[in-house]
């Protein structure tokens, strides 16, 4: 079995990694782990840091059993809506491990459906990039696997059987759901990092803010290191969810604010106490 890895960067080359410590799916053994990214830099750093065996051209990914789609969201759906029926085998299973599911989804031809198994593992960091990735980044985090009934069974077994392999915790959902909760708990929090840290920046003197930071601050401005590229497509894909949630986290801000400006300390309170019970459910 030859796997292929669209993507090289955090999540690409983190599942290089982890595939190189699987020995067999499904009775198959892994012989080789191929990557492409079409920036040439990166493509060396991967190979510099073991995270594939060989970078080859797109054509040769596409004839690998198992190809991992680990670009943008929107390079995703170009790269779904170009590929043709004589550039993969029969049994082909292309996984994506975008953020966003819908659209891409949406953008699958029909003759091509049933190889593709639309996956998000739950993981990642503020970094990007080949020298980001790592071994451990998906072992004990869930992939959300998204309207799994369409994908073929062949191929739906093959991608839970990596998923497991690499120590993760699948859960099933349709792709409608995933996009709207994964707006609240990961999108929205993106944005409100970005906004936070543009906020500072815009300081007349943010040096100096930034000289007091503690770890609050550090914790809630940590992801707004994540990269613009990845995250743009992401709200561009899940705009109405994640303006939906913006909208939820507006109401609730707009009621902090009211509690401080009337002066209702007791309020205040009661309002950090609801959530303070946030952390039984975590």
């Amino acid at each position: 079995m030859n796997i292929g890895i669209i993507g090289l960067g955090l999540m690409g080359g983190s599942m290089g990694l982890a595939l190189k410590e699987v020995e067999h799916i499904q009775d198959k053994h892994i012989n080789r782990i191929l990557g492409y990214d079409k920036n040439a830099l990166h493509s060396q750093q991967a190979l510099n840091l073991g995270l594939v065996d060989e970078c080859v051209a797109l054509n040769e990914i596409w004839r690998c059993d198992v190809i991992f789609l680990s670009v943008p969201v929107d390079g995703i759906v170009e790269l779904v809506s170009s590929i043709k029926p004589k550039d993969i085998n029969e049994n082909t299973t292309i996984i994506d491990v975008g953020g966003a599911k819908v659209q891409i989804l949406s953008h699958i031809p029909s003759w091509l459906r049933h190889h593709f198994v639309g996956a998000h593992p739950m993981c990642g960091t503020e970094f990007f990039g080949p020298k980001a990735a790592f071994g451990e980044l998906y072992k004990n985090n869930i992939v959300i696997l998204t309207d799994l009934e369409q994908s073929g069974a062949y191929q739906a077994e093959i991608a839970k059987d990596i998923f497991i392999s690499i120590g993760m915790k699948i859960l099933k959902m349709d792709a409608h759901s995933h996009d709207k909760h994964i707006a609240l708990i990961s999108h929205m929090p993106h944005i409100l990092s970005y906004a936070l840290a543009n906020a500072t920046l815009a300081q007349e003197d943010p040096q100096t803010i930034l000289a007091l930071v503690g770890g609050g601050f550090r914790s809630m401005s940590r992801i707004s290191k994540s990269s613009p590229l990845m995250w743009k497509d992401v709200f561009k894909q899940n705009k109405d969810n994640v303006l939906e949630a913006m909208a939820h986290f507006q109401a609730k801000f707009n009621e902090a604010k009211e509690l401080l400006e009337r002066e209702d300390w007791e309020g205040l309170e009661l309002f950090m106490a609801q959530a303070n019970t946030l952390q039984k459910f975590l």
